[in-house]
């Protein structure tokens, strides 16, 4: 998907989303209109009623008046009734007047009764309305949130890279050698790599769109595009989903130097998971650094899934062991393996790290399933350095990318996927649980280019 179709497609969601939100507004002023309109009719037919009770009254007292005095003893005793009859009436009336409230209430009840059949229609069709727009709300919900935590986990690098943009636009006159040399120095210090912006500028030498460019505006979509043309080519083959296992536990191996926020890393996603109704199990086989272990297991217990732990400074391929064993014999659906991180001491590192494998490979046939690199996005180039040294010592099936939100280097995503050819699987968009999210390309590309990007 090309950079403007991709502009195109959240212009156009956020233009949905505000006819929805209005129609809905409008819906929920139709009901408030008619209820109060049904509450008039109610009062009305009460007001009816009772006049027309004291109409009865009134013409009931004269004709109980109206008896000869020379009846015969059967008629006077018809007047003697018809005048108790009158008393009654007006005592009636008294209480009638006075319970006027009570016949208001009874009247307004019984005319919403009335109304009741005919309003049932409208009713379901409100509900079946309802449904369809329930239907469509859950389907965005997830969008919704994720180009949120893009758009916040994004903003320093979207700022910063759009300063350092509107500084070399600044002085923008016409694209000449020193236009390109400019061009250069903006993406280095960007942090896309020194090989990315060498082809990106190579690429716009021979750009047409650039070369008629007549604005500021204009230029910076076309470098823009580029970038995103090129992103795209290097990722065509690309896989960012986890594998699974077929059958039994998946085993997900996390390496990093420390500080990189592998632990970290390992609650959040056990947490996600443990979400997703999947049975989770954690091996804390960084036994060398101090207080990996214990980190470890707060965030086992914070998550409710089960943890295998070793003595301090023991053999972290023995916890990889129990940890295996374990999870075979009481099916768990995943398990993840945290390591050892001390870069400094390389050789060991990678002895420790390939023992692991092998006693994971002996056990499950086609584990690891992923070794995921876990890195630190605000090391910038250092990050891919250190992706360089795992990548030819371990193989690495993908990258975990953290710590985005705290970084104006957003841009080495760009960098990795360039020079290592590795697919970015997950990124840390925040501090919370829920801000680790499965890294979505087309929502990286707007999250870090939308104020610079304008479309039609």
């Amino acid at each position: 998907m090309g950079l403007f179709d991709i502009f195109r497609r959240h212009k156009k969601h956020e233009d949905n989303q505000e006819k929805q939100t209005k129609e809905l507004e409008n819906a929920s002023e139709v009901p408030a209109a008619s209820e109060s309109a049904s509450s008039e009719s109610a009062v009305q037919e009460a007001a009816t009623k009772v006049e027309q009770d004291s109409s009865a009254i009134v013409e009931a007292q004269p004709q109980s008046e109206a008896v000869p005095e020379s009846s015969t003893p059967v008629s006077s005793a018809s007047a003697e009734q018809s005048a108790e009859a009158g008393n009654i009436v007006e005592e009636e009336t008294a209480t009638s007047q006075n319970d006027e409230p009570e016949e208001t209430l009874t009247a307004e009840s019984n005319s919403q009764v009335a109304e009741e059949p005919t309003s049932a229609p409208e009713s379901e069709v409100k509900e079946e309305t309802e449904e369809s727009t329930d239907v469509n709300d859950d389907e965005n919900i997830d969008e919704e949130s994720t180009a949120a935590k893009y758009d916040q986990g994004l903003e320093k690098s979207r700022t910063g890279f759009g300063a350092r943009l509107n500084r070399f636009l600044a002085n923008f006159r016409h694209v000449d050698e020193d236009f390109f040399d400019d061009l250069e120095d903006l993406l280095i210090e960007s942090d896309v790599g020194y090989d990315m912006a060498m082809k990106l500028s190579d690429e716009l030498r021979e750009e047409v769109k650039l070369q008629n460019a007549k604005s500021k505006q204009n230029v910076s979509n076309v470098i823009i595009e580029k970038m995103v043309e090129l992103y795209d080519e290097a990722g065509k083959d690309e896989n960012s989903e986890l594998n699974f296992a077929k059958e039994g536990p998946t085993v997900i191996m996390f390496v990093g130097v420390n500080g990189a926020g592998k632990t970290t890393t390992i609650g959040k996603m056990a947490a996600l998971f443990k979400s997703q109704g999947k049975k989770v199990l954690l091996a804390a086989a960084d036994t060398f650094r101090a207080g990996a272990t214990e980190q470890l297991d707060v965030w086992a217990k914070r998550d409710g899934v089960d943890i295998v732990t070793g003595p301090e400074n023991g053999d972290p391929a023995a916890v990889v062991f129990d940890a295996v064993q374990k999870a075979k014999k009481e099916d768990y659906d995943i398990l993840f393996v945290d390591t050892a991180g001390r870069l400094q001491n390389k050789v060991n590192l990678m002895k420790e790290l390939a023992k692991m494998k092998r006693i994971l490979t002996r056990e499950i046939p086609d584990a690891p399933h992923e070794v995921l690199l876990v890195l630190d996005a605000t090391t910038g180039q250092n990050a891919l350095n250190q992706a360089k040294l795992f990548k030819e010592s371990t193989d690495v099936t993908g990258i975990v990318l953290t710590k985005l939100d705290g970084t104006a280097r957003g841009g080495i995503v760009l960098a990795i996927r360039n020079e290592l050819h590795l697919p970015v699987k997950y990124v840390g968009l925040g501090e919370k649980v829920n801000d680790l999210q499965k890294f979505d390309a087309s929502e990286f590309v707007y999250g870090l280019f939308k104020d610079l990007v304008e479309v039609n």
